[in-house]
């Protein structure tokens, strides 16, 4: 059986409310008592109560993350990075997926306020922040993730798409290719949206280019290689010659798709763009050019960000911190012999 903190005191000669002050404020006991209470800790094998703690506190050392799909390897390079960086400040990450659900989001939403988390990380489903409000309100931080905060009533991490769709698209206006596809969806995902604008910009200022939408119910393999059969089945004076997916499942699945089927080859045929560069882009059996996001600094930025909300309270200044993406260009647009 665990020891008391009752127990400590007598060990130690001092009182409970001196054992509770080394535990949670030594710089108010002298160093003599902070020894001797921690010499009763260690013989006794003394474990605090950290949920009754939480309970006095009003809050735990746990920071909740939601994510739009766990099963990306971009969200779990973010989620590393917010983890590493709250575990550096005594802190530790709750990661939820809300797998493009608003039901899941809200419940996730529900017991993350349940733990009496210290803070929210969310990258949110819909334009409707009414559930951030509350949460903030009620007096817990919250910083959204990967997408921006357009009128800067929240705290935000997240990169430039709209730059991100514009350089992919001009990429592939730049080799030639002139009848672009935007693959991705749904729309009413911030980041997908934007994407589509800064692809939307290049044509616009392009003679003969067009581009058309092909819209997905959700940003995953699946939904990509059923993409990439619907273009191998079109007419070859309809059929896309340049491809931007909204992300690097999508595009993985369209490669796929058109690999299997040894009538089209990538990129003589299509050259294909993805966004994220998510590991499996650099291994796939025709390598992934790709937008790169700096997937670990903006969980690190994010969960930063989150600390300094905590410490500053209702005088908390709203911050938005925008990354650049970059463009990494592989063989599905630019064989290697070519690449500069």
């Amino acid at each position: 059986m665990a020891a008391s903190v009752k127990e400590v005191a007598a060990e130690a000669g001092v009182s409970v409310g001196t054992v509770s002050n080394v535990l949670n404020r030594p710089e108010v006991v002298s160093e003599r008592t902070v020894t001797k209470v921690t010499a009763a800790i260690e013989k006794l094998g003394f474990v605090r109560n950290d949920a009754a703690r939480q309970l006095r506190a009003g809050h735990s050392r746990h920071f909740g993350l939601m994510v739009l799909d766990s099963r990306n390897p971009f969200f779990m390079d973010v989620t590393q990075g917010a983890q590493h960086r709250a575990l550096e400040n005594g802190y530790t990450v709750l990661m939820g997926s809300s797998d493009d659900s608003l039901t899941t989001e809200e419940q996730l939403l529900d017991l993350f306020d349940e733990q009496r988390v210290a803070g929210v990380l969310i990258s949110p489903l819909h334009n409707d922040l009414s559930r951030l409000w509350k949460i903030r309100e009620a007096g817990t931080p919250v910083v959204l993730v990967d997408r921006g905060s357009a009128d800067r009533s929240f705290s935000s991490v997240s990169v430039d798409d709209v730059e991100g769709g514009r350089i992919a698209v001009q990429h592939l206006v730049d080799l030639g290719r002139k009848n672009i596809a935007f693959v991705g969806g749904p729309q009413s995902i911030e980041q997908v949206q934007h994407r589509l604008e800064g692809a939307q910009s290049v044509i616009a200022g392009t003679v003969d280019a067009v581009l058309q939408h092909m819209m997905t119910k959700q940003l995953t393999v699946m939904e990509g290689r059923r993409v990439g059969e619907q273009i191998l089945a079109m007419d070859a004076a309809e059929r896309p010659d340049g491809i931007f997916a909204a992300n690097d499942l999508l595009a993985l699945g369209i490669l796929q798709a058109l690999v299997m089927s040894g009538d089209l080859l990538v990129p003589k045929d299509i050259a294909l763009v993805g966004y994220d560069n998510i590991d499996f882009a650099e291994s796939a059996v025709v390598p992934l050019t790709t937008i790169r996001q700096p997937a670990e600094e903006i969980g690190r930025t994010a969960v930063d960000v989150l600390l300094r909300e905590a410490e500053a309270g209702e005088d908390a200044v709203r911050e938005q911190f925008v990354f650049t993406p970059k463009l990494v260009i592989r063989e599905s647009t630019v064989p290697d012999s070519n690449k500069n």
